[in-house]
């Protein structure tokens, strides 16, 4: 993993296009569900379990 390595925001914006529709697919009852199983998936390809402590803390930030 390159954790310098960043999407342009072209590619940021096609993964929240991309999320919108997952999550409007799942619909509300199966959103939290759903967003728990990508995160897991993810992180799983993050393969470190600090950084994903560190993104679960940025996420926080300011909600």
């Amino acid at each position: 993993m390159n954790p310098t390595a960043a999407l342009p925001i072209e590619g940021l914006e096609t993964v929240y296009d991309t999320l919108a529709q997952a999550i409007d697919q799942a619909g509300p009852e199966k959103t939290e569900l759903f967003l728990v199983k990508l995160a897991l998936l993810n992180a799983n390809a993050l393969a470190d379990a600090g950084v994903f402590q560190q993104h679960v803390q940025a996420a926080l930030q300011d909600l």
